[in-house]
């Protein structure tokens, strides 16, 4: 079980998140988080990676150079977080050392990072963007296999809010992104499982609850590659007891469920 002491972000405390899809600009500088977990989670994700590969790891041909491009972009990041990066290896803040396998870029920054990346592109003549490349370690009841190669509409078609307004809406912000300027939103899950990964076809009954012990919350982030145009979306999972809520989280949790 890998949980956090504190959360490090707690949308729901603030009002102005709650209206869909509740995204806000975000310095560039921001855009990649360590928390207090990064060892523990880190260990989880290799794990991961070693011993299920292809359920966690994928990429299509058409995002190869994009994947390349973004893992080039964490790299120029990762020494304001605490990394030291050398031509051929990353030193983490755990102290691991770990190999840049240039012909691997999302496998690398699995290993690098507690955030899972995804690539969205956007194909000539296409009206939405299309799931071209992922690591996806800590997945909240979806799989990357059933959303591979899909459209934003159809990624998103268990979620019942997320309708053809909604999805005009996302894509509108999805061509408005802009390199310089990343977005942001976080959501808020009740689990009654702990694990980090887990996997679920759609529209299978999810281990989750309103009032569920385990607050599980993903920060989202949108970030557009200068040269090959494509949205990374990344996601960096947060849980926490509910015990071990701040007094002003649990009041605001408290809010919400009654």
């Amino acid at each position: 079980m890998i949980l956090n002491a504190r959360l490090p972000f707690a949308p729901w405390v603030d009002t102005k998140r709650h209206r869909l899809p509740g995204v806000m600009p975000l310095p560039r500088a921001d855009w990649l988080l360590i928390s207090d977990v990064y060892a523990a989670q880190m260990a989880e994700r290799a794990r991961l990676l070693a011993e299920r590969p292809a359920d966690v790891l994928a990429c299509l041909p058409q995002a190869q150079a994009a994947a390349a491009e973004l893992l080039d972009a964490v790299l120029h990041d990762l020494p304001a977080l605490g990394f030291t990066i050398t031509p051929g290896h990353a030193t983490c803040p755990d102290g691991r050392a770990v190999a840049l396998e240039r012909d691997q870029p999302l496998r690398t920054l699995g290993l690098l990072l507690q955030e899972d990346f995804c690539i969205l592109q956007k194909p000539d003549g296409a009206a939405e963007h299309i799931l071209t490349g992922a690591v996806l370690c800590f997945p909240s009841s979806w799989t990357l296999s059933e959303k591979l190669g899909k459209p934003l509409l159809r990624i998103h078609m268990p979620v019942a809010s997320y309708d053809s307004q909604m999805g005009a809406r996302v894509q509108r912000m999805f061509d408005a992104i802009r390199p310089e300027q990343p977005l942001w939103r976080a959501n808020l899950l009740r689990y009654t499982n702990p694990a980090l990964y887990q996997p679920r076809p759609e529209f299978a009954p999810k281990d989750k609850r309103d009032g569920g012990d385990f607050i599980r919350s993903e920060r989202q982030c949108l970030l557009r590659l200068p040269v090959s145009r494509a949205v990374v979306f990344s996601i960096h999972t947060a849980q926490i007891n509910r015990c071990n809520l701040r007094p002003q989280e649990a009041q605001a949790l408290a809010r919400i469920e009654t």
